[in-house]
């Protein structure tokens, strides 16, 4: 089928209206209206190709929410008209070890990622969320609850479970001392999971303005990592650090603030890192470690949770048309702190 998108000619130039070809609806699938979609770094980096291998034309978007169209003959577990979403996978291998631990996000053979990657069905490249509809294997799809906040559902997606997979594999818990690092759009998530899991949240953020939002969110403290004194007061004390800092830093004054034992989970710089001092981690046996997104089993977990708890991301909604100009605003931190799509506005 034929369906609206907007779509990254090339990695210059802007993105722009295209059709684009969307497969018949297999016995495994499940057709979704799109109605919102979030905007996430990811989908600048691949438009513009700053990691490599983009094939163009590509549509971006990874955040995707919507509604149940039709679904195949062999999908029970949807219907029509059912709240449905899709993050960041469309499909796995779906037999490596990994998958088979429910971890298809570490498929050893490599996901089929929502855009960018070799669509194992329809042969071309799979392409995502900044359309009208899209059509997934029913094991790719999310329940979303009726609860929440629709179009602030849509970063959960990808934010949501980016911050809510490494406070769950690491075990945070309630009267944990818990630091995020970073302010943005990972960071206010980390921040909202974290406190209601009940762990003392602590924002940690080279800037000042930025302490008030983060209380606001539910941080209990703010620590500026400016302050060496301040730092200083707060070594060793910490039981987890979830680092969303998106650039390359230097991550050892944060190490200093770890107990011992205790570990910082690298979310946010796809890059490589300054040297790190070995005696940081050496001395107290303490640990760097990375983590990315979750699997579909841990990624309907957070959507229950954040169901359960009324969590939802600060948004700013757009219009499709805009979507350019979002992304420049990404770029300059200009977003408190996540742009949603308002897909019907795709038919202006």
């Amino acid at each position: 089928m034929k369906v609206a998108a907007y779509a990254a000619p090339s990695a210059t130039e802007d993105l722009a209206p295209l059709d684009i070809e969307r497969r018949a609806v297999g016995d495994n699938d499940v057709l979704i209206d799109i109605e919102y979609c979030g905007v996430c770094h990811s989908d600048i980096h691949t438009a513009r190709n700053d990691w490599g291998g983009t094939q163009y034309p590509i549509v971006p978007g990874h955040e995707i929410i919507g509604r149940v169209l039709e679904v195949g003959q062999d999908v029970s577990e949807f219907k029509a008209g059912q709240l449905v979403g899709v993050g960041c996978m469309v499909d796995s291998c779906r037999h490596c070890h990994s998958c088979d631990e429910g971890l298809e996000q570490y498929c050893e053979e490599g996901i089929v990622a929502t855009y960018n990657s070799e669509d194992p069905v329809s042969g071309g490249i799979t392409q995502g969320g900044y359309s009208d509809k899209i059509v997934v294997d029913k094991d790719f799809v999310l329940s979303v609850s009726e609860k929440l906040d629709t179009k602030a559902v849509a970063p959960l997606l990808c934010a949501g479970i980016t911050t809510y997979s490494p406070l769950r594999q690491w075990n945070v818990k309630k009267g944990d001392k818990v630091g995020v690092i970073g302010l943005g759009g990972l960071g206010h998530m980390g921040v909202k999971l974290a406190k209601a899991m009940g762990a003392h949240v602590v924002m940690i953020t080279t800037s000042p303005d930025k302490g008030k939002d983060a209380k606001r969110l539910g941080a209990d403290e703010v620590l500026i990592s400016k302050d060496k004194e301040a730092m200083k007061q707060q070594a060793n004390s910490f039981d987890f650090l979830l680092n969303t800092v998106p650039v390359p830093h230097d991550v050892n004054p944060y190490v200093a603030l770890l107990k011992r034992d205790s570990t910082m989970v690298i979310v946010g710089a796809i890059a490589p890192l300054p040297d790190i001092h070995g005696g940081g981690l050496i001395m107290q046996r303490k640990r760097i470690a990375g983590s990315l997104i979750g699997g579909i089993k841990e990624t309907q977990e957070m959507l229950d949770f954040c169901a359960e708890h009324n969590i939802v991301s600060d948004v700013e909604m757009i219009d499709m048309q805009n979507i350019n100009d979002a992304y420049e605003r990404v770029i300059n931190s200009d977003v408190k702190y996540r742009f949603v799509i308002d897909m019907k506005s795709l038919a202006q």
